[in-house]
Parts: structure tokens; C-alpha cells; sequence
């Protein structure tokens, strides 16, 4: 019984020397244990980025031709689809793309009106200061003539548009000084206190067209420079020029489609001989007198010694709010503007209209110059197929 025992004895310790043996084995075969945390919590751990090396080149560009192209997939919409598409809240800005664009007409500037007995067509620098602050305040923003013309109008939601013209190419609505050699804008012009309102207030616009007698020659904008030059200057800040006839003419007393032409395709002609690449688009009727019904096809385009003009715009003297470009019964051949009210207050000019131009009555913008939004009731006022490729949106008011 005893050497039975210490047989079994015997057996038992050979089989745990075994097991010993066989996990060394296993732990010198380096087999990984099993980890201690449950499957679904093990992460595995992200290298740091910092530690990465820098790429040794730039990316390479789209349509890289070593790699096939990622299948693109469509784009998720994010909004409404483009008919229900509403950028803005309608119902807080109340957009109304219908109604009244102000173009305001300015004739002479000068630094003090006592210097002055003209009571209507002057104003004062400062004054021009103080109106330009006004209208930024009244939530008015400048668009080009260009701009008003296409219905390319891009101001912010809740804005409203404004043209700026300039009548007769004055000194004081633009002219230039040399500093140090150099020529610069005169700081006592138009355009010197509309680039000093831009440098605080740039969303405003630094826009406007002035419209020219070309026969003036040295005399339009009369300072430093040659004419070449200052027309130079001024177009280098996004001004436009405009056509106001071969010396101011009166074209009430137009006789014939020929003197028509003569009139405003001579001073076309010499608007070319002085910029190659320079065209008038836009005409301002001096006076605001316009030809016989007979002749008025004439005014609109023509041609003088070989020199065509087409006049896409036709400004009057008209002392009231134009309709936009694309409204029904909009006539470019006899747009509206307001004059700036001058040394005396007058009836039907700019400080007249301004309480009376209520959003209710003017333009007010959706912000979004690929749409037209207006509302359900005013949507009959927009010829549709002056819309130039534009989505046309009705919502309720």
C-alpha cells in the first residue's frame, strides 16, 4: 500500500513539472494574453499626428491620373428644394424686388453754398457728407448703372438700392491734385468725400455714372492731369461715364434724326479718340427735354462719321423713384431720377422723397442677386422674361 502511494505521489509531481514547463514555453514564444478588458471597450490607439513626418510634396490635384477618380456622390440638400429655397426669413425681411430703385442726380459741388446764388443745382461738400451718412443710416446701398440696367443687383437682405448719377463732368464732382508728384483725387470733390465715406463705411458702395459733354474737352473735371488721365483715375475706381450730348444740347428743338445723330454720336466719337476701349451705354437728356416722338428711335442708337452709339438707358430730369429694370411697365427710354436737393429745398427733390420713400414703396432686397423674390400681390409687376435666367419667388406677406 505504501509503495502504491508513493507511486501515485510520484505521478502527480511529474505532471505539475509539466505544466510548469509548458507555460515558460509559452511565455518564451511570446504568445499574447488574452486582454483584460471586454471586447466591445478595447480601442485601438490612434498615432499621434504630431509625431507624423511632413509630406515631402503638395497634394496632388484633383484629377490626378496615377489614382482612380473618387466616385462623387450627389450632394445632400441642405435646404428646401430651389422653388421653396428661401435664403432669408421672408417673413422678417419682407423683400419686395418690385418695388422703387432712387437715382439721384447731382449737378455741382462746392466747399461753401454762400458762395453761391444758385439755389437748386449746388450743394455743399459738407452737406454731401451728412447726405451720404443719411442714406447709409436709411439702410440705402449704391448699385452701378450697369448693375441697374441687367437687374444685377447685389446689396444685402433688407437693403435697399441706389444709383448715383453726375451731370456736366464738373470740378467739383471730381478732379485731381498732384501730391509729391503723383496725381491723387482731390479730397474737396464728390469722389474725394465718397472714397473717404468708402474707407468707413465700405459696404455702402463706392458707385455712381457721370454723364459728359465731351466738347468740353480740358474743361470736364478741370485740375491736374490730362483728360486722359483723370478719366483713367476715375474709371480705375468703378465709376462709369455716361453720354450728355455734344454741347448740352436741347434736343426739344432736335429738326431732324441726322443733327440727333450728330449730337450724341460726336461726342461718342471723341470719347474714343481719347480711350480706345471706352463707349458710353447710357444717355442723360440735358435739360431733361427729349425729341419729337417722330425722332426719339434716334436717341437710342445711331451713327456719326462712322462712330455707333446705343444708348440702353435714357435718363430724364423726372423727379421721382425709377421702377426696376425687369417691372412691366419700365421704360428705358425715359428713366426717372430725383435731384439732390441743392442750396433751397424744393418740392419733388431728394430731401421731399426720402420720408416718402417707405419700405412699403421701395425695392427692398432678399439678398440673393440670382433671385427675385417679391410678394404673392406684387408678383404681376415683374415681366418675367426679363429675368435673365433669375428664379422668381412669390411668398406671403
Amino acid at each position: 500500500m505504501r509503495a502504491l502511494n508513493a507511486v501515485l505521489i510520484m505521478i502527480l509531481v511529474l505532471a505539475v513539472f509539466f505544466i510548469v514547463v509548458s507555460c515558460n514555453m509559452q511565455e518564451q514564444g511570446n504568445v499574447a494574453p488574452t486582454p483584460s478588458v471586454p471586447a466591445e471597450q478595447y480601442i485601438s490607439p490612434t498615432p499621434d499626428s504630431t509625431h507624423l513626418p511632413e509630406p515631402t510634396q503638395e497634394p496632388e490635384p484633383t484629377g490626378f491620373t496615377g489614382l482612380p477618380e473618387p466616385t462623387v456622390l450627389p450632394e445632400t440638400p441642405t435646404q428646401a428644394p430651389a422653388e421653396n429655397n428661401q435664403p432669408v426669413d421672408y417673413s422678417v425681411v419682407q423683400p419686395n424686388e418690385s418695388g422703387d430703385i432712387p437715382i439721384v442726380m447731382f449737378h455741382n459741388f462746392i466747399e461753401n453754398l454762400d458762395d453761391t446764388t444758385d439755389n437748386f443745382y449746388t450743394t455743399s461738400f459738407t452737406e454731401f457728407e451728412a447726405l451720404l451718412e443719411t442714406l447709409y443710416n436709411d439702410g440705402y446701398r449704391l448699385i452701378s448703372m450697369r448693375d441697374f440696367i441687367d437687374h444685377n443687383i447685389s446689396v444685402p437682405a433688407g437693403k435697399k438700392p441706389m444709383v448715383f448719377s453726375f451731370d456736366d463732368g464738373s470740378s467739383g464732382q471730381f478732379n485731381l491734385i498732384e501730391e509729391n508728384g503723383k496725381l491723387i483725387v482731390n479730397p474737396k470733390s464728390a469722389v474725394g468725400v465718397m472714397l473717404k465715406f468708402n474707407e468707413k463705411y465700405p459696404d455702402f458702395g463706392l458707385k455712381g455714372i457721370f454723364y459728359l459733354n465731351m466738347n468740353l474737352e480740358d474743361k470736364t473735371f478741370e485740375g491736374a492731369g490730362t483728360i486722359k488721365e483723370r478719366l483713367e483715375i476715375l474709371l480705375s475706381y468703378g465709376f462709369e461715364i455716361g453720354n450728355h450730348s455734344w454741347g448740352h444740347f436741347d434736343f426739344s428743338t432736335s429738326t431732324s434724326k441726322q443733327q440727333i445723330n450728330e449730337k450724341l454720336g460726336k461726342n461718342e466719337k471723341r470719347l474714343r479718340e481719347i480711350m480706345d476701349d471706352a463707349k458710353f451705354y447710357s444717355f442723360a437728356l440735358p435739360f431733361g427735354a427729349r425729341a419729337s416722338s417722330e425722332l426719339r428711335d434716334a436717341m437710342v442708337n445711331g451713327m456719326f462719321e462712322g462712330v455707333e452709339y446705343n444708348n440702353q438707358t435714357i435718363m430724364a430730369v423726372g423727379a421721382q423713384p425709377s421702377m426696376p429694370s425687369i417691372a412691366v411697365n419700365y421704360d428705358p427710354t425715359y428713366v426717372g431720377r430725383i435731384r439732390a436737393q441743392g442750396k433751397v429745398q424744393e418740392d419733388f427733390d431728394l430731401t421731399y422723397w426720402l420720408p416718402k420713400m417707405t419700405n412699403a414703396r421701395m425695392y427692398i432686397s432678399d439678398g440673393d442677386p440670382n433671385t427675385v423674390v417679391v410678394p404673392e400681390t406684387m408678383a404681376a409687376k415683374i415681366d418675367t422674361e426679363k429675368l435673365n435666367g433669375k428664379k422668381f419667388i412669390t411668398y406671403k406677406r
